[in-house]
This record gives structure tokens, sequence and C-alpha cells, in this order.
């Protein structure tokens, strides 16, 4: 049972680890170099910026991967804690420079809450960040059972699921899942960079959900990206075979050559395909990720095309619409139901309200997914 915890970098997963473990009652202590994000972390509610009189239960070293060594030296050095964890997205690199150089590699196991935002820093900290969301264990070779366990009741207060994985096959899946996806996502957010103003006039959601993580602080990405620089490269080389495949079908059907047209075509329906494939074959969110919108409205003509079209301005579209549309009483209001992202459906409702409609927010409450641990120190 975790009763003392510090926090090591007061920035968005910091932070949101702090305000988790407060709300249960843990003691936090905060520490960052920034003055003003460590004020203002302090003034959230997620801990005390005092120094403890005493090792604290566990340390949470919320820096960047290419950080987390030495942070740790220097804060085992300092007697900070009796265990530690980090929650960096990168945890090879970072765990063999552990096992080199830390004071007490036995005391640390590697973490990567799978959570974030678009946002960065503690005013963008959320309690709520990791409920329900993968947590990634990566214990080493010398990670003991204490610090093993402390992780796992860090996770547990945070209200995370547990996965254990090896430090190597984490990074090849989140190079593939995640750091890819981000370079992919600045490249096209880049392209619109320098088009007249009326091009912004043009973009719909399709390029807003394309791009929405491209806004991730940019040092912060180019340090996760030079540590897992190598299976990063593999994941952007594969891409650009199929980018060129692409290619090369788009330009065919650019100049309509009946020769090449058919085989173009099909090439271009394919890769089309086969992500659809992927993305079904893929285990439904966690549902505890999802919250919903009740809008109750009257069965005036027009009044459901009328919401409709305010959700929409708001990103959430007819796709979001539970079905079937439940009847209120007879002939009397109808209540409209929108399913989608939890912290999507907060903000849904707050526009709805704000714009006039009878809206009620409630998060949906379904059962608790069994933590996933495969070789967990014995």
């Amino acid at each position: 049972m975790i009763r003392s915890l510090a926090v090591v970098g007061t920035g968005l997963i910091g932070t949101s680890v702090a305000l988790a473990a407060a709300r249960r009652g843990v003691t936090v202590h905060l520490l960052d170099a920034s003055a003003s994000a460590l004020r203002t972390a302090e003034l959230l509610g997620a801990g005390t910026a005092l120094p403890p009189e005493e090792p604290v239960d566990l340390a949470v070293l919320a820096v960047p991967p290419s950080k987390v060594a030495d942070v740790l030296s220097e804060q085992q050095a300092r007697g900070l804690a009796r265990s530690y964890t980090d929650v960096a997205s990168v945890k090879a690199g970072p765990e063999r420079d552990v096992l080199a150089r830390a004071p007490r590699p036995t005391h640390f196991v590697g973490g990567h809450p799978l959570a974030g935002r678009e946002r960065s820093g503690p005013l963008a900290a959320r309690p709520d960040l990791f409920q329900d969301r993968v947590w990634v264990l990566t214990p080493s070779r010398l990670t003991s059972k204490p610090a093993f366990d402390r992780a796992l009741d860090l996770i547990d207060l945070c209200g995370g699921v547990p996965t254990v994985m090896q430090s190597g096959a984490h990074d090849e899946t989140v190079a593939l899942t995640s750091h890819a996806p981000h370079l992919m996502a600045s490249l096209v957010a880049a392209r619109l960079g320098g088009r007249s103003p009326v091009s912004a006039l043009l973009v719909g959601q399709g390029f807003r959900d394309a791009t929405r993580i491209a806004r991730g602080e940019a040092r912060l990405w180019t340090d996760i990206i030079e540590t897992n620089a190598a299976e990063v490269a593999g994941v952007l080389t594969a891409l650009q075979t199929d980018l060129t495949e692409l290619l090369t079908a788009v330009q065919d059907l650019s100049v309509q050559d009946p020769r090449n047209r058919a085989r173009s075509r099909q090439n271009l329906t394919g890769l089309l395909e086969r992500g659809i494939a992927a993305l079904e074959a893929l285990p439904a969110p966690l549902a505890a990720d999802t919250a919903h919108v009740d809008v109750t409205i009257t069965a005036r003509p027009g009044e459901l095309a009328r919401l409709l079209d305010t959700a929409a301005g708001y990103g959430a579209g007819a796709d979001t619409v539970a079905a079937p549309v439940t009847p209120h009483g007879g002939d009397g209001p109808l209540v409209i139901r929108f399913e989608l992202a939890a912290a999507e459906a907060e903000t849904l409702a707050e526009k709805l309200a704000a714009a006039g409609w009878d809206v009620v927010h409630q998060d949906d409450v379904r059962d608790e997914t069994e933590p996933a641990l495969v070789g967990a120190p014995g």
C-alpha cells in the first residue's frame, strides 16, 4: 500500500499521476526544475512542493526518456524513495542506462501509461487520465518484487490496467502504434503551412482527426523519437514502401492511362481495404474510456436535424449517435444519446448546454477489466 509518493516532473503525466494519488489520500511531494510548473501543480491540489522528511514509498520519474537514468541516479543518491518507476514512452534505452549507471537498479521498474492528451503542462492534467487505460511495466532482470509491487499499487491508485512486457518488445510496438503515427500526423499538418488563408476554411473534421496528435510538445517528441530511433526507422521504412506503391497507383490514375488504370485502381482499393480490416481486427476500446451525452429534444420537425448540425460543429458526427433514438413519454420529448470518448463527451456536453440544449452528461458504467500480468518478478 502506497502512503507517500514523490513525483519528479509536473507536466501533463506527472501532475495527472499526482492528482490521482492525492485524490486517494496519498501524501504527494512534487519536484520540478520549473518553478512555475511546480507552483501550478501545487495550486491544482496535486501535492506539496515541500521535500519529504523521510524516503517516500515510491517516486515517479515523469521526465523525457533520455533523462530517466540521470534523474534516477540523482534521486537515489539523495534517498528520495524506497522504490522508483518512470512514465516515459521508450523503455529499452533507459533500462540499459539504468542498469549501467543507477546506484540501486533493483529498486526501479520501468513504466509507461498509455494515456495522454494533445495538450501539455500541468494545466492539462486530469486525475482520471489513466482510468481503465493500459499501463505497461517493463521489469528488468534486476527489478525486485517490492519495487514491482509498489508500481502495481500506483497503477491501481490511478485506475489503470497493468500489463507486463519486455522493454524491447514495448519499444517495437509503440514505434508502430504511437511514434510513427505522431510523425505522420506532423507531416500532414505541416503541409498546410504556407498555403493560402482560404485553405484553412476547407479544413474538415477528417484533417483535424488525422492531425490532432501533432500538437504534442516538439522538444519532448524529439527526445522520444531519438531514444527509439532504430525502431521508428524500421516502421518508416515499411511505410515508405507502402507509400511508393500508393504513389505509383495514384499517379497512374491521374494520367488516366487505360493500360495501368485497372491495376492501379485495384491496388488502391486493396490498400484501403487492408486498413479497414486491420482496424476492424482491433479489440474494442476499454469500455470505461467512453461516456455518453443525453440530449432531450422536442418532437418538432427539424429539431433532430438542428441538434445533429450543432453537435457536428463540435466534432460529434451522426456516427456517434447511439441507435435507436429512444422515445421519452409517448409523443413527448425524445432523448438523443451521443456515445464518444470521455474527454470529448465532457466537451460536447458543455458546448451543447451553453448553446441552450437540455443536456445530461453521464459516464458509462462498465465491468472492470482484469489486469494482464505476464512475467512478473517472483
